[in-house]
Order: C-alpha cells, then sequence, then structure tokens
C-alpha cells in the first residue's frame, strides 16, 4: 500500500466514523512520510475517540507547532484549545491554563478575533462557573455563543449554550437552562457537532437533569447517548459515562442486577482511562446498589474508592452508618455534608437523607427544617422527582410528629409522583410510611395490606434490608413460605457450599438441589446467592436445623 492509498483509507474512515481504522490507516501514513497538519488533527481526534489519549495530546501538539512554524497562527491556537480542552479530564489544570493561555498569545499577536477567540471564551465561561461566578459565566458563554453564529462555527455554539445553559440552572433559573440545554440536544441528535462535542454535550446535559432530577429527560438523553455510543463500535471516552448514566437509569426503575453489570463493565472501561472524573460516580453508585442491597463490607469499601477517584461519598456513606447501627457517625457525616452542598440537585439527596437520619435518632425539628428546605427546592426546580422525595420526606415527619392524617395527604400525593415515574423502591418505602400512619389510626388492615405491598417489591428488587425491616413491623417472617427442606438448603448456601457440595451433603441430586435454590430465590424474592445468604443471616435462617438451640 502506497502513502497515498494510506492516506485516502484514513480520510474515509475518519468521514465514516471508524475511529481505529482512521488511526492505522493515518499512522501508516505518517510513519511514511509525516501528516500534514489537517490530517494530524484528524489523527489526533481519531486517537482521542479510541482512548489513546497520550497520543491524541502527543498530536494536537504536533499540529499546533507545525502550524505555528508557518505562521498559521490561529488554527494553531485552534489545536492548543482542543488539546487544552481534552487534557481536562485527566485534572491537569496547570498544562490546561498554559495551552489556553499560549492560544490567546497567538490571537492576541495576530490580532484574530474570529471563532478561535470565541472558544476561548467559552473555556473562560466554563471556569468561572465552576468557581461559582455563574451570572458571569453564562453573560460570556452568551458573547461566544454570538460570536459562533457569526462565523458559522456549530461547535463553537453548541458548546457555548450548553455552558450558558449550565449556568442558568445554577442560578436557579432552571426553566431558561432546561429549555436552551433542549436545544442544543436537537443540534447535536441531528449530527451538526463533532463527535468530541458530541460526546462531551451528551455527557454534560445528562448530568445537569441529574441536577434536576429530571429523570424523564434523564432518561431520553441517556438512551439517545447509548444510540450514539453504539453507531461507533470503536468509540472509548463517552462509552464509560453512558454505562453509568444507564445503571442510574436502571436503577430508578428498578432492573437492579442490570444496573451491577453496566457498572462492571463502567469500572472495566475507566480502568483503560487512569483520571477520568466519572470513575468515582461509577464506584459511588455500586456501593449504594450495594448498600440497599445489605452487602455493607462491600459497599464501604467502595465508597472509601469513590471517595480515592474524587467522588464525594455523602450522602451513601452516612446512610450505610446508619443501617450499620452507628447513628452517631451517620448524624455528623450528614450535618457536615448538608452544610457543604451547593447545588440544589445535589442538595436535595442530602436533605432527603437528612430527613430520614435524624427521624432515626430522634431529631424531629431537624427532620423537620431539612424536610421544609427540601420542599422549597422541589417548588423551585418543579422536577417531578423531587417533588415525590419532598413529599415523602415531609409525609415521614408528619409522622414523627404525630400527625398521621396530614402524614397521609403527603404520603399518597408522594406514592403517585414515585409510581408515575415508574421507581419500584422509593413507591415500597413510601407505602411502609403510608402502612405506619394507617396503622397510627387504628386502621390495621390497612397497614398490613401497605405493609405487604412494600414487602413484595422489596423481596422482587432484592432490597434484604428493607425487607427485613418490614417484616418486623407486619409481625411475618418471609421464610415461612419455605419447606424444611428449603430452609435446611437455604442454611447450607449461607456457608458458602456450592450446589455439589450441599448435594453430597443431603445426599440429593445435584439437579434438585439446582430447583430447590431457585424455588428459594423465587419465593423470597432474591436475585442471586449472595442476597440469599444476606436474607439467611439477617434472618438467623443460616445455622441448620440440628444447630438450632432448643
Amino acid at each position: 500500500m502506497t502513502t497515498g492509498d494510506a492516506l485516502e483509507l484514513g480520510r474515509s474512515s475518519f468521514a465514516g466514523g471508524r475511529w481505529a481504522e482512521a488511526c492505522a490507516h493515518l499512522s501508516a501514513a505518517d510513519q511514511e512520510a509525516g501528516l500534514e497538519p489537517a490530517d494530524l488533527e484528524r489523527f489526533a481526534t481519531a486517537a482521542y475517540l479510541i482512548g489513546r489519549d497520550a497520543d491524541s495530546a502527543a498530536l494536537w501538539e504536533r499540529a499546533h507547532r507545525s502550524l505555528a512554524g508557518r505562521g498559521e497562527t490561529a488554527r494553531a491556537a485552534r489545536c492548543a484549545f482542543w488539546l487544552a480542552f481534552q487534557l481536562l479530564s485527566g485534572g491537569d489544570a496547570a498544562l490546561v491554563g498554559g495551552w489556553l493561555a499560549r492560544a490567546e498569545r497567538l490571537l492576541d499577536d495576530g490580532g484574530h478575533d474570529g471563532a478561535e477567540r470565541g472558544y476561548l471564551m467559552v473555556a473562560a465561561a466554563q471556569q468561572r462557573v465552576v468557581e461559582g461566578d455563574e451570572e458571569g459565566g453564562g453573560a460570556l458563554a452568551a458573547r461566544a455563543a454570538d460570536t459562533g453564529e457569526r462565523c458559522a462555527e456549530p461547535d463553537l455554539v453548541i458548546l457555548a449554550r450548553q455552558v450558558r445553559g449550565r449556568a442558568l440552572i445554577r442560578q436557579g433559573r432552571a426553566a431558561e437552562g432546561v429549555a436552551l440545554l433542549d436545544e442544543v440536544m436537537v443540534a447535536v441528535t441531528a449530527g451538526e457537532a463533532s463527535p468530541i462535542v458530541a460526546g462531551n454535550v451528551y455527557c454534560s446535559v445528562i448530568e445537569a437533569c441529574e441536577e434536576t432530577l429530571d429523570v424523564r429527560r434523564a432518561t431520553e438523553w441517556t438512551r439517545a447517548l447509548t444510540r450514539w455510543c453504539e453507531s461507533q463500535p470503536d468509540l472509548e471516552p463517552f462509552r464509560g459515562q453512558c454505562l453509568v448514566h444507564r445503571a442510574e437509569i436502571m436503577q430508578l426503575h428498578g432492573a437492579w442486577p442490570d444496573a451491577v453489570e453496566e457498572l462492571r463493565r463502567a469500572c472495566e472501561v475507566f480502568g483503560r482511562r487512569t483520571g477520568d472524573p466519572a470513575v468515582g460516580a461509577a464506584y459511588y453508585r455500586r456501593a449504594e446498589l450495594d448498600r440497599l442491597r445489605g452487602r455493607h463490607a462491600e459497599a464501604e469499601e467502595l465508597y472509601r474508592t469513590a471517595s480515592r477517584w474524587g467522588r464525594e461519598p455523602q450522602p451513601g456513606f452516612a446512610l450505610l452508618r446508619l443501617a450499620q447501627g452507628r447513628t452517631d457517625a451517620a448524624s455528623a457525616a450528614i450535618r457536615r455534608a448538608a452544610g457543604e452542598r451547593p447545588d440544589p440537585g445535589s442538595r436535595a439527596g442530602v436533605l432527603a437523607a437528612c430527613v430520614e437520619i435524624m427521624l432515626a435518632v430522634g431529631d424531629v425539628p431537624a427532620a423537620r427544617c431539612a424536610a421544609d428546605e427540601l420542599a422549597g427546592i422541589a417548588a423551585e426546580l418543579g422536577a417531578p422527582l423531587l417533588r415525590a422525595t419532598a413529599g415523602q420526606a415531609r409525609g415521614a415527619v408528619a409522622l414523627a410528629e404525630g400527625d398521621a392524617r396530614a402524614a397521609l395527604v403527603e404520603l399518597r400525593r408522594a406514592w403517585a409522583g414515585w409510581r408515575e415515574l415508574d421507581v419500584p423502591y422509593e413507591s415500597a418505602r413510601v407505602r411502609v410510611l403510608i402502612g405506619l400512619a394507617c396503622r397510627a389510626l387504628g386502621d390495621e388492615d390497612g397497614a398490613e395490606m401497605e405493609l405487604d405491598a412494600a414487602r413484595w417489591i422489596f423481596r422482587q428488587l432484592g432490597a434484604a434490608p428493607d425487607t427485613a425491616r418490614v417484616e418486623a413491623l407486619s409481625g411475618r417472617r418471609a421464610a415461612g413460605v419455605l419447606t424444611a427442606r428449603e430452609t435446611e438448603v437455604l442454611a447450607l448456601v449461607a456457608t458458602g457450599r456450592t450446589n455439589r457440595a450441599i448435594a453430597a451433603d443431603l445426599f440429593l441430586s445435584e439437579k434438585t438441589v439446582a430447583r430447590h435454590v431457585s424455588n428459594i430465590l423465587g419465593k423470597l424474592g432474591l436475585s442471586s446467592r449472595a442476597a440469599a445468604t444476606a436474607y439467611a443471616y439477617e434472618h438467623d435462617l443460616h445455622r441448620s436445623a440440628h444447630e438450632r438451640p432448643g
């Protein structure tokens, strides 16, 4: 193959979104004759999109130096911007600042006032927003978007409007911000953005949906991001974020085993990309699922791993401490976290946990204060998930205050909200509270029906701690549905024995044991042997019949 052939194949592969092929052909052409700046830019982009960050950075730098040496200062500045843009994910602020300063100097020296200047405005606007100057950052982003419109530069317009939309949300102007982000996403899904810009904007907009607790939009844009990633099998940088976002949606909708698998895959992807800030989010989400399934030791280690990657482990870690019975630690942690959360969406999650923990430690006034603040955020942002969360919190507080009738009004509304959003776990938690309110009003039959419905959902999800709590409240034990033989098999499963070992112990066939295990998981609404083990220990079923006292 000649150098010309390799170059044409590389360009063709790049145009078709076949990033690995593009890298292979452009690399071959580069080794033979050295690439021109335009092809170096293509090579740098393709390398970034398949996860070769170091190679990509070196290629952007080569393109920059080549263009600067030729006196093409505007194009050289543009390469410096994209190199800085890519380096942002590595968290090297000094290096990013250095390249942006170099780009600005080149533009100043050359007297340029085109699209490249607008890209630098976007970088400065983003920095202002991060530092808390949402108004100044938003205004600068608006100027950058105007520059992009004037220069007919779609990438610049899209990036600038994305920054402005998120700045508006953080100013408390959520409706305006979300409308602008919707407009941005229309452009992205229409194919108006380059791949690097498209991937970053997808992730940014989904994060904004999570900040505002807008489940519907988060679901819609996560599906779009998934389709976009799947259309480019070689794509690497955004695939991890895509898996995390998908897992969050799956968890909300009750598909916990699928969420665990997505997060496991995300961590594999992140393991190949050091410095990616989304890795902490993946470990935190895994910790949350383990906590909800009663796997406390595993959850604690995952929270600590998330923290090492820069993800604040609250409020999940405080809730873990509460589940472990370490109420003083839980209370101290959530009070500290409640004083440090800046954006309303993140603060809402902390406040909801604060209500739960304060009620558990008997500080009802503090719980009321947190619930009222949460209701204020819900009124401000208007997200259905947030309204359901706030209603659930206020209902729980009213119940603790002894006003069961007022509690029922709030809780019924919250339950309707969770059902509309199809969030089964929170729906079940609200039904537990409704059951307790019914019991406080003397309606024992109503209470038992609510608790039974909640217990059924918790079993389906594999939420062992919640299942055990509901059984304690209702005075019933789910283990009663197991036969004596199934109880015996469960006890042996809890010791870690395989089906083959259990079969040998009980003089059964391995096939019969497998059927017993399947029946146990089905009857108890559990998803795995690990969940069955946790259930056995929580209900004192881990000892065989001959080991039980009396």
